[in-house]
């Protein structure tokens, strides 16, 4: 029946706009949150065959980077350690939802307000979105629903890419091989130089 109800939403909207966060979990780095824009008569011909981003090697999941930017409107948006450790990270990931709405609403101009209305936003695992959006929440989205796991590989790929980047600035904790979650080797990093500014100060139980 849930399945069903999503599938109706999808076919009486003109867009879809799905939504997905990366970096829940890591150590170290920004939550990134992505939404993923298209009308609702694109979707199955251009994301047949599409996994959740967990399921791809990073190989494959920028080659559906390459898919989904070339034919859907994506937008993403990251909140920092300081911010997260400020606000705690469900309400860092809430305030990077509200980021990113604004940001591909305002690109995308025909779903603009005041047609708004036109859009069912669909929403990977515990994420909400402001209550004046039309909205849906689905359970493990981004394994159940295409457009929902192109969202999950765009904020994957944004945060990874940025976690290469904090590498060349921050060499000493390899960066580039565990994108800061919270492997052995990161551990033996952080235990040999300690914590610098890009770890999640309130994550210390777990370090």
């Amino acid at each position: 029946m849930f399945c069903l109800r999503v599938k109706i939403q999808m076919m009486t909207k003109k867009y879809i706009v799905a939504v997905d966060e990366a970096g829940r979990g890591p150590l170290a780095g920004p939550v990134t949150i992505a939404a993923v824009a298209a009308k609702s008569t694109r979707l199955n011909r251009v994301l047949k065959d599409i996994k959740d981003s967990k399921k791809l090697s990073p190989k494959k999941r920028e080659e559906w980077y390459k898919i989904i930017t070339e034919n859907f409107e994506c937008k993403t948006a990251s909140v920092g350690p300081k911010i997260i450790d400020k606000l705690g990270i469900n309400k860092a990931i809430n305030l990077a939802v509200q980021r990113v709405l604004p940001r591909i609403f305002d690109h995308f101009s025909d779903v603009a307000r005041p047609k708004r209305a036109k859009a069912v936003i669909l929403l990977d695992g515990l994420l909400r979105a402001p209550k004046h959006y039309d909205q849906q929440t689905i359970i493990k989205g981004d394994e159940k629903i295409p457009i929902i796991s192109a969202a999950s590989i765009i904020a994957k790929v944004t945060r990874d890419r940025k976690m290469l980047r904090l590498h060349k600035k921050f060499p000493q904790y390899s960066l580039d091989k565990h994108k800061g979650y919270g492997t052995k080797l990161h551990y033996k990093m952080i235990r040999k130089y300690g914590l610098c500014e890009i770890h999640r100060k309130s994550y210390r139980k777990k370090l």
